[in-house]
């Protein structure tokens, strides 16, 4: 429930170590590596210059890295990037081609590249890695373009069967009808009903003849042959008929002589796709551990050489930094010293305060799905507070509250377990807990899939009359509780907002704005009146209320020069008087208008609660006797819509409660990801 304490590593060395160093220490995910230019100092470029035996460049570096007096860093390098020839990168990687190509040779094959025991380390691949790869890719490729050309051979067959079977019992070879040259011949097919107008209708014309050849439900298939001369006459005579004309290939021989050919060719086709299918199977067999070995190495090297690109050199040294997890900095030193030549030095962030570290947030099992949240709307910085345990509480509990009820709530438990079991969604594991809190507000309010009356053997066993909150009954205090839920939240976002700025150090902010102190006794003095003024007793006497509320607006009103005056800034004088005025009413009035409008946000809690018993009492109006089939299916059915839709509601409005009412109090985010290192290719 923190943030992770770094220390800034930085070590120097000879750079024909460099990838053996990268390979054995910073591949294990523990070390966020930096740009190392962006962190150079003095000594350290005065230790990889003279380390890599330059000497006599040093007076060069001196004399066009001072400015003003002042020894800078960037000058310095920008003088040894034009000069000296110091690179920080190790020009274009030679794995990320071979690597994709063994991937896609992988995803070829249908085989897992990533799916790698180990257990074959002593297969050989020390040939040239591009030609092995392109030789397997070859072949697999060359039995891939046969297998296609095979496969549109097979639906040319295919095809050919489907057209030529409706005229089988046509006797007259085809290619002699089609060849021709006084009589046109058209295959097709028209309605059954108009082939029997066709036979009354044209019996008498010599120009006409048509030959039915089979009948598939409303359509009959056939053929007409017609003088050429005269075929444009006897086509409009089909066409009125709607006849739909099909082209058939060519072929030699009558229909049935075509068919027997065609079907013996798919046979002979197929036979040949199956080798086809064979041949890559056993290349797949023979290849795929060695391919699973070389895709594991090159992936290493492709991370190591991905690394090596922060990495500053300058002949035969080099310089690198980065943050490590506070734990983990002495096995890393005990690593990095393990080399001959490597100088390491460890600092904490205090030590270089021109430079933020990573974030790496620290939470248990129980908390840490809430961390979705958190980066979603910006991850805290490192010198702030980690709030993922309080978004866990508020989050949770609201979400609780609202969507109360015992049967629904184990649906999104179980729901969401099942999704991010199977489907790996972060938002599944938050719905267990979520889901959990529902079924504790749903036994207090006294709901089962909306069945009201389903706990009350339980109330009745543990000595209660009935149950504790009858929501329909208790409209207003089901409100004043959301109220006062409110108060306490918007309450402790400022307490947060205090203990942060106490932390970096802001003494003023934490004591004069509107999220500090002075903001929190006026709006703990606000709530006192306004409770009082609604009926309540008074939680603050008079007497001390209304000086505390004046002397607490008038620090509102002057905080920007308290704050200035207390935390050191430089402009915390106002340049005019009146615009200092006037812009301060401003101020105050939207400090006043934001503490009234957070607060009453939270009234979208009580009225969730109202909503969701509301929408179960519809959905029981509409079953009616749930005892009969119609009415369990209209409950189930209701529950469905109820769980998918006010479930969605819910969890949108509990977070934009935690979001927009308690974050914009306290919670600055900018923070930057941890990022460590592993060799995975993207």
């Amino acid at each position: 429930m923190s943030i992770e304490k770094m220390k800034l590593v930085s070590f120097t060395g000879k750079t024909n170590k460099l990838d053996k160093i990268i390979s054995k220490c910073l591949l294990n995910g523990d070390i966020h590596i930096e740009q190392a230019d962006e962190y150079m100092g003095f000594n350290d470029i005065l230790k990889v210059t003279l380390s890599s035996g330059a000497d006599i460049r040093l007076e060069g570096i001196l004399e066009y890295g001072t400015v003003d007096g002042k020894f800078n860093s960037q000058q310095a390098i920008q003088y040894m990037s034009n000069v000296l020839g110091f690179n920080t990168t190790a020009g274009e990687n030679p794995y990320s081609a071979i690597l994709q190509s063994v991937k896609e040779l992988a995803d070829e094959f249908g085989f897992n590249i990533e799916d790698y025991s180990g257990k074959n380390d002593n297969i050989g691949i020390d040939e040239d890695l591009n030609e092995y790869v392109v030789s397997v890719g070859g072949k697999v490729n060359e039995l891939n373009e046969k297998r296609k050309q095979l496969q549109d051979q097979l639906q040319e067959c295919e095809d050919g069967l489907s057209k030529f079977s409706h005229f089988e019992g046509l006797e007259i070879p085809i290619d002699e009808l089609l060849s021709s040259q006084f009589v046109a011949t058209r295959f097709g097919r028209m309605p059954k009903e108009n082939a029997e107008k066709l036979d009354l209708a044209y019996s008498d014309n010599p120009y006409v003849l048509y030959i039915p050849c089979t009948v598939q439900g409303e359509d009959s298939w056939g053929a007409y042959l017609a003088p050429r001369d005269r075929a444009d006459e006897i086509d409009k005579i089909f066409s009125a008929l709607h006849f739909e004309r099909m082209w058939i290939p060519e072929a030699v021989g009558s229909i049935d002589e075509i068919i027997k050919n065609l079907k013996e060719n798919e046979e002979i086709i197929t036979n040949s796709i199956n080798e086809c299918d064979e041949k890559i199977k056993e290349i797949f067999s023979s290849e795929e551990n060695k391919l699973k070995a070389i895709y594991a190495q090159l992936k290493a090297k492709n991370a190591v050489f991905e690394v090596r690109k922060y990495a500053f050199i300058l002949d035969n040294s080099f310089y690198m930094v980065g943050w490590v997890p506070a734990k983990k900095v002495k096995a890393l030193v005990s690593k990095l010293t393990s080399f001959k030549g490597v100088e390491v030095e460890t600092f904490n962030p205090e030590d270089v305060p021109e430079h933020t570290p990573p974030v790496k947030l620290k939470n248990s099992k129980l908390t840490r799905p809430y961390e979705y949240f958190v980066n979603m709307y910006g991850l805290p910085n490192y010198y702030d507070m980690d709030i993922t345990f309080f978004v866990a509480i508020v989050y949770t509990f609201v979400f609780g509250v609202m969507f109360g009820d015992v049967g629904q709530g184990l649906v999104l438990a179980v729901g969401g377990f099942l999704a991010y079991k199977f489907k790996k969604m972060e938002l599944g594991k938050i719905l267990v807990p979520c889901g959990i809190a529902s079924m504790i507000g749903g036994f207090v309010f006294g709901s089962v899939f909306g069945f009201e009356e389903a706990l009350d053997p339980l109330y009745h066993a543990i000595g209660l009359k009935s149950k504790p909150v009858d929501v329909m009954s208790s409209v207003n205090k089901v409100l004043i509780f959301a109220i006062a839920v409110g108060v306490i939240l918007v309450i402790a976002a400022m307490l947060l907002h205090t203990v942060i700025s106490l932390k970096k150090k802001q003494i003023g902010e934490a004591l004069f704005s509107e999220n500090g102190v002075a903001g929190i006794i006026f709006y703990c003095c606000g709530a006192s009146a306004i409770y009082s003024f609604m009926g309540g007793p008074a939680l603050i006497p008079k007497a001390v209320l209304v000086p505390l509320m004046v002397g607490t607006l008038l620090i509102l009103f002057c905080k920007e020069i308290l704050i200035g005056l207390v935390d050191h800034h430089d402009n915390w004088k106002p340049d005019s008087i009146a615009d200092f005025v006037l812009q301060n009413l401003f101020e105050c009035l939207e400090y006043v208008l934001s503490y009234f409008s957070n607060t009453l946000s939270f009234l979208r809690v009580g009225a969730f609660v109202i909503v969701h018993a509301s929408m179960m009492m519809v959905v029981f109006t509409l079953a009616g006797d749930t005892s009969s089939v119609k009415g369990i299916i209209v409950v189930v059915l209701g529950n469905i819509v109820v769980i998918a839709l006010e479930g969605l509601l819910t969890g949108i409005q509990s977070l934009r409660l935690v979001f927009y009412e308690m974050f914009s109090r306290f919670h600055e985010g900018g923070g930057k990801p941890f990022r460590g290192f592993k060799p995975t290719l993207e």
